[in-house]
């Protein structure tokens, strides 16, 4: 009982829902979600932390990057996850995508966050593809 209740606990918060609408199409570094939100790196670390809690997202460690994505292993969890990203409008994270992307791009304009991390070196090198929705 005590999962399920921290699964929906985890869904409750809407910095929280916004992160998984931004991981469903794929894997991103904190450095990539702080600036989709632009917001501080600690808040999101905060969140981050809920829903990997929740068990509803992994991380992966590369270097002194942390690299996060939708956890998929469970069919409840996922069900109820798809379940409710599917009521969130485009329309209301239409900024986060737009701000992700231009972060990924390399121009970072939209956003206020100072540049958290070195490009070449980061999680988001040459070799990386990161699908936009």
């Amino acid at each position: 009982m005590q999962e399920v209740l921290n699964i929906f606990k985890a869904l409750s918060d809407e910095t929280r829902l916004r992160i998984l609408k931004l991981l469903e199409n794929g894997e991103l570094c904190v450095c990539d979600i702080v600036a989709a939100l632009d917001t501080i790196q600690p808040k999101v670390s905060f969140h981050l932390s809920a829903l990997k809690e929740a068990g509803l997202i992994k991380d992966r460690k590369q270097g002194k990057w942390v690299h996060y994505r939708m956890e998929d292993s469970d069919i409840f969890r996922r069900f109820v996850l798809l379940s409710a990203l599917e009521r969130i409008s485009a329309e209301a994270v239409k900024e986060d995508s737009e701000r992700l992307a231009d972060f990924l791009k390399g121009k970072n304009v939209k956003s206020n966050v100072v540049s958290l991390c070195n490009r070449a070196v980061c999680c988001a090198g040459k070799d990386r593809e990161v699908q936009n929705g």
